[in-house]
């Protein structure tokens, strides 16, 4: 899996740093600024790519001395800095869009342009949709960042095609620059979206409710032998999850045995959840426990 993420994130910086030049030659060619607007883009996009491949790389290393639990985070990080290099694509695009809209100035050579991002469109999403696939295989979120910067190119490109299409159908220049302030706002929009979510793991929010509902199915299939079960904790660092909660089991049953218990639910539960940590803390029940009332045999000797 991870010479997989770390051969896409390759795939990435060559992918967009062909898309810079093809889209620098055709801003000097045709004067637009949707287009220039688009080259700064995938000009931050390519220190993104190369951002998040070096998260990946840092976190897939394992567990040290100083970093007990693993490297993971490594991708939030990677994620909130690609973040960081997608609201200033956003502001960059932004301000040069308002500067042509006040100094003005004229677009040539229109088809030319209209051909180099229709090619640039269809290199991106390609990229853009096996890197999100991959990154949702793996669980890579410093991967899914990169594809989602890449996916807003796609989105910015298509943008300034409409825009260029425009242009040379009505021979209104003043569409080019305001194609642009929309190109920023669908930038800046997915920016929010990927901060959101890298800062959601650098946080330690609980994992997603259907994959707590996982746990807590895992865990009533063995009713038979827990008592019950409370304090359920959940995090992640990058695509490792971590999973914690109190186990109540007879007073009655042997160590051996409550050992065992616990071996099969972590694994039963890592055969649901990938890239997964389980620690559970085993309590003896006080004979008051609800199933005590239910099921009295449950707490009782064997």
């Amino acid at each position: 899996m991870l010479a997989t993420k770390e051969s896409v994130a390759k795939l990435a910086i060559f992918a967009v740093s062909l898309l810079i030049l093809m889209k620098v030659a055709a801003s000097i060619v045709t004067g637009s600024i949707a287009i220039r607007a688009d080259a700064v883009h995938s000009a931050i996009d390519l220190f993104g790519v190369i951002i998040g491949y070096t998260g990946i790389r840092v976190a897939s290393k394992p567990p040290d001395e100083r970093h007990p639990f693993g490297h993971g985070k490594a991708e939030n990080i990677a994620g909130v800095v690609i973040s960081g290099l997608i609201f200033i694509a956003a502001a960059v695009i932004a301000y040069q869009a308002i500067a042509r809209l006040i100094t003005g100035g004229a677009v040539e050579l229109v088809t030319i342009g209209i051909y180099v991002t229709a090619a640039a469109i269809a290199i991106n999403l390609a990229v853009s949709w096996y890197a999100l696939r991959v990154a949702r295989a793996t669980d890579s979120l410093a991967l899914e960042a990169t594809a989602r910067d890449l996916l807003a190119d796609v989105f910015s490109s298509g943008a300034v095609l409409v825009g260029l299409i425009l242009v040379r159908l009505t021979g209104i220049v003043l569409l080019d620059p305001i194609v642009a302030l929309l190109v920023a706002i669908i930038i800046a929009r997915t920016a929010y979206l990927t901060l959101k979510k890298s800062f959601g793991g650098l946080m330690d929010i609980k994992l997603p409710q259907a994959e707590e509902d996982e746990i807590v199915a895992c865990l009533k299939e063995h009713s038979d032998l827990i008592a019950s079960f409370h304090k359920i904790r959940t995090r992640k660092a990058g695509s490792q999850r971590y999973i914690d909660f109190h186990l109540v089991v007879s007073k009655h049953i042997s160590v051996e045995r409550a050992h065992q218990l616990c071996d099969e639910l972590e694994q039963e539960i890592k055969n649901r959840l990938s890239d997964t940590s389980v620690t559970i803390h085993v309590e003896p029940c006080d004979g008051k426990c609800q199933r005590c009332s239910t099921s009295p045999d449950l707490c009782q000797p064997t």
